[in-house]
């Protein structure tokens, strides 16, 4: 690990401590025995279909790198996308964000492409990403009887703020990859220029970002495969809501008999404190989903803290046991490919070394 990883790191930690050591402030009267007994009280049915949903999503995917790849790897199969996938988010819950490019890493070497193509669509992956959820979040404030009907109808207002924004940012994403698709040579010679001042290494790479960006708008190549893409990804999302809602209902309590649509708020919370996490811990997804059960849902602190950390195994470490299987019997070692991906990375920008 690099210094800047291990500062990195560092800094989480020290900031996922002060959160907890404020929950706990918050929770002087939090109760062990009950956070076990409520634990043990779970149905392991419902928490079995939701990792079977997680794995489907997995696959969903893979299907939808696959039809990024019909351009160039027409002949590619769904199967071919799946071990990849699997052992990609194995290395991203173990290593962390030094996992993150292990995925189209080994699509590159397996189809026989350039690694900075599929870092590409990497990043165009997460605007469909982005774009899926913030269609079903709209849905659901827009919609009546869905988060109007939350238990505090006062966090509505927030969440219905939140909705609009999250249009902003795609519409804004969306016009910004209108313009990189049709002049991406043009936009990348402005931002390094925009930016070279500051440092020429900073410019240079911020303009690489933008090719490789161009690169990846590429493997769309046309309305019906937009559609695909775009169906593929509310249907993969839907699939993760229900996969919540699955784990939530494992308890068999009223206070977590939480509709999907409202489900979405969990989601939108982990997503956000996924931003601070630890490898192979987590930490800020776990705090993030807990803090919105017991204010949003009014869910006991033990039973908030109890399905905040099985909502993160199930959607985030679940894929684990399988991916180093498949890791085992490929005979990959996470962390040669982590090293060999962002090796590949920095080639990529700065060339071969001389």
């Amino acid at each position: 690990m690099d210094k800047k990883r291990i500062v990195a790191s560092a800094v989480v930690f020290l900031i996922l401590a002060v959160l907890v050591y404020l929950q706990y402030r918050h929770w002087q009267t939090f109760d062990w025995g009950t956070f076990w007994a409520q634990t043990h009280l779970i149905r392991k049915r419902h928490v079995f279909h939701a990792v079977a949903l997680i794995y489907i999503a997995y696959v969903l995917r893979a299907l939808r790198w696959k039809i990024f790849l019909q351009p160039v790897r027409p002949k590619a199969k769904l199967w071919e996308m799946i071990s990849p996938t699997l052992i990609g988010f194995t290395g991203l819950a173990l290593l962390g964000r030094a996992g993150e490019f292990i995925r189209p890493y080994l699509i590159a070497r397996r189809t026989d492409l350039p690694f900075s193509s599929q870092v590409a669509v990497w990043a165009v992956e997460r605007i469909f990403d982005v774009g899926a959820f913030t269609v079903l979040m709209v849905l659901a404030i827009f919609l009546p009887s869905a988060l109007p009907a939350i238990p505090h109808p006062e966090y509505y207002l927030r969440f219905r703020e939140g909705g609009f924004l999250l249009i902003g940012l795609v519409l804004v994403a969306t016009a910004g990859a209108i313009v990189i698709r049709r002049s991406g040579d043009a936009v990348a010679r402005w931002v390094e220029e925009r930016f070279g001042h500051l440092s020429s290494n900073f410019g240079h790479r911020l303009a690489q970002k933008v090719r490789e960006f161009g690169l990846g708008l590429d493997t769309i190549s046309g309305p019906v495969s937009l559609l695909m893409l775009s169906l593929v990804s509310v249907g993969m999302w839907y699939i993760i809501a229900l996969a919540y809602q699955e784990t939530t209902h494992s308890y068999g309590m009223a206070a977590l008999d939480i509709p999907v649509s409202q489900i979405l708020i969990l989601m939108g919370a982990s997503m956000v404190g996924s931003m601070l996490q630890l490898p192979a811990v987590g930490g800020g997804s776990q705090m993030a989903t807990i803090a919105a059960l017991s204010s949003v849902f009014d869910v006991p602190p033990e039973m908030a803290a109890s399905c905040g950390i099985l909502l993160w195994l199930v959607t985030f470490a679940a894929v684990v046991p399988l991916g180093l299987l498949l890791a085992h019997h490929e005979r990959l070692s996470l962390r040669k490919l982590s090293e060999e991906s962002h090796r590949a990375e920095e080639t990529e920008i700065n060339g071969p070394p001389s």
